[in-house]
């Protein structure tokens, strides 16, 4: 019996990565458990403390100037000139959904302004789809160079080397996605279903990163996304991007705020707890989307 055990748990520990888990401990002997000290932390996505007011900003894509007027409109204070000090009179905090990359003009600089306003602790960030594969560019994985990264890169070349280590630092620790004012809010990138919310595995991040896909691709050669949100029926409020839409409306207490700043569109914060959606229009068109985007 201890035997058969013995092996259960070697062929349960080598699927721990494939669920996501980044770092596992194997205590060999009665010795070692008994020298094992385990302390329950909650997980890095649990900041139910912070209350806010909260200012949530849609996909940004590089789109820095857009990004700007949107923070002046929102009432905050910017000084990009002492390494972006970025203060609200009224103490607001900024909560950025991710894809803070390619596509746009200016990748490194939405980078410097987000990485400030996080640590500073006057913002929290959420990873997109598109700064998890930079990321693994950055780790010295093999990706695709493709959907907007080619102009992230060349955006990179110019870069000091400090700045991709700092880059890299930043993204790779970022949460899933966040649980915030007790449960009462919740964001991640392609949105969460209320299973998965306080959750962590790779399954989850997948699902933070893509939304509900299955692996088929459309006609735009995109992939087929199902729309998550038609079957939400938690009690936490869920903000999330990645899928553009025209304007961003109220779907079963979710609400979809990537409205399509890099195709042409807008850049749209939600303000909470006040529900208020806030917009600035794209200066320009700076990448052609194959697949329009439409009211959902």
């Amino acid at each position: 019996t201890q035997k058969r055990t013995v092996s259960q748990r070697a062929r349960q520990h080598s699927t721990l990565k494939d669920d996501g888990f980044r770092h596992a401990y194997v205590l060999t002997s009665l010795e070692q458990i008994g020298q094992t000290d385990i302390e329950r932390l909650p997980l890095s996505c649990n900041l139910g403390e912070q209350t806010g007011p909260f200012d949530i900003i849609g996909d940004v894509h590089g789109c820095i100037d857009e990004l700007d007027m949107l923070l002046q409109k929102l009432g905050y204070d910017i000084c990009p000139e002492s390494g972006y000090r970025i203060i609200h009179p009224d103490g607001r905090q900024i909560v950025f959904l991710g894809d803070l990359v390619d596509r746009g003009p200016d990748a490194p600089a939405v980078l410097r302004l987000v990485m400030a306003a996080v640590t500073s602790g006057r913002g929290f960030c959420v990873p997109g789809n598109h700064d998890a594969k930079l990321l693994r560019h950055l780790n010295g994985h093999k990706v695709s160079i493709t959907h907007g990264l080619k102009e992230t890169l060349e955006q990179f070349e110019v870069q000091p080397t400090e700045f991709k280590l700092a880059v890299q630092d930043f993204l790779d620790p970022l949460p899933s996605h966040l649980i915030l004012d007790g449960g009462k809010l919740v964001v991640a990138h392609a949105g969460i279903k209320e299973s998965y919310q306080g959750r962590s595995s790779g399954r989850i991040r997948a699902f933070c990163h893509y939304g509900d896909t299955n692996g088929e691709t459309d006609s735009f050669g995109l992939p087929v996304r199902y729309n998550w949100a038609l079957d939400y029926s938690g009690e936490a409020m869920v903000v999330y991007g990645h899928t553009p839409v025209q304007n961003a409306s109220w779907l079963n207490k979710t609400i979809c705020i990537d409205t399509g700043c890099v195709f042409g569109g807008k850049l749209t914060a939600l303000r909470y707890p006040s529900r208020e959606v806030v917009s600035v229009p794209a200066n320009k068109t700076y990448y052609d989307t194959p697949r329009p985007f439409l009211n959902s």
